[in-house]
């Protein structure tokens, strides 16, 4: 049984005096495995946090259907097995952190045994134990952050939806969270991430989704998406010449007629970016290397970033120029 199951959702949200309809899904589905960290990434107005409500409950789909830990999202009583941190979250001003944890529990009907003691172990977690007593309203942003995310785990959940949560967040903190989801998904929860730093994506996701216009686009593990089939990069141990890349490997009469069409780009007096369409090809790069004296030092499938399949997906979805 997958953590969550989308089949086929459509959201239509319908215009008042002008009667413009927006479609914020459109037959969107998708599979989440139990216990993995699932990242979903889209430009604004994609429909993510579209999804995350409707997911949740808050607003209801046009068609389609979605379940959550076996059970159909209309059923309400799944929620005390869900966390969520929503974007640009807010406290009660006047409330202290232990206050706000402690209301935020109980309004979500979680029991109050051993409750002060479930504080203090999330608020050592999140780093934040020092300002157990202090107001909400002179917090941080990075502090705010830190807070919710406690909150979202106060009644030690099966699945956590996280809405931006290193928003506002400085680099060691980013670093304590992923550490913190990390340490969650290995204790078997499974969380759903959403967020606008790709890297920070690309560093703690399991898989990731791509969308844009209410529509699913790409989906799969971070390695499989970012790995550039057959294109590699080779570090050489000596400066290799231009004219001796140029003259072995481009369409010239020197080169080998059955390889001509290898790409090799020289991209530093010692890094080649290699582009083949095979083994074979790229065996032909290294051995004619070897011949005139290049001693290798590493050779590497070459990766884009996270980033640049998301640039270039939602580019070409929209059928623009980078």
């Amino acid at each position: 049984m997958n953590a969550i199951e989308v089949n086929e959702l459509t959201k239509i949200y319908k215009g008042g005096r002008s009667k413009i309809e927006v479609k914020a899904l459109n037959n969107f589905s998708l599979s989440i495995s139990k216990g993995e960290i699932f990242g979903l990434l889209g430009p604004n107005g994609a429909g993510k946090t579209t999804l995350i409500k409707t997911l949740l409950g808050i607003v209801f789909p046009t068609t389609g259907s979605a379940t959550i830990l076996g059970s159909d999202i209309s059923n309400y009583k799944i929620k005390n097995r869900i966390g969520f941190l929503p974007e640009n979250h807010r406290f009660p001003n006047y409330l202290t952190a232990e206050e706000t944890l402690k209301y935020f529990s109980q309004l979500g009907g979680n029991s109050t045994k051993n409750i002060d003691k479930r504080i203090d172990e999330l608020l050592l977690l999140v780093r934040m134990s020092e300002w157990k007593k202090m107001k909400v309203s002179k917090y941080s942003k990075g502090m705010m952050q830190r807070l919710g995310l406690a909150q979202a785990m106060m009644n030690n959940p099966e699945l956590i939806f996280l809405d931006e949560p290193t928003d506002g967040v400085d680099p060691i903190g980013r670093k304590e969270i992923r550490d913190i989801l990390i340490d969650l998904k290995n204790n078997g929860t499974t969380i759903f991430l959403n967020s606008h730093l790709l890297s920070e994506v690309e560093l703690v996701s399991d898989r990731v989704a791509i969308m844009n216009s209410g529509k699913l686009l790409k989906v799969g593990r971070v390695e499989d998406l970012t790995t550039t089939k057959e294109a590699y990069i080779i570090e050489t141990a000596n400066p290799i010449d231009s004219d001796f890349v140029n003259a072995k490997y481009m369409n010239t009469p020197s080169a080998n007629t059955s390889f001509k069409n290898i790409n090799v780009k020289l991209e530093s007096s010692t890094k080649l970016s290699v582009n083949v369409k095979d083994n074979l090809e790229l065996n032909f790069v290294i051995d004619n290397l070897r011949k005139n004296g290049i001693n290798i030092k590493t050779i590497s499938i070459q990766k884009n970033s996270l980033e640049e399949l998301f640039v270039s997906l939602i580019t070409d979805e929209r059928g623009g120029t980078k």
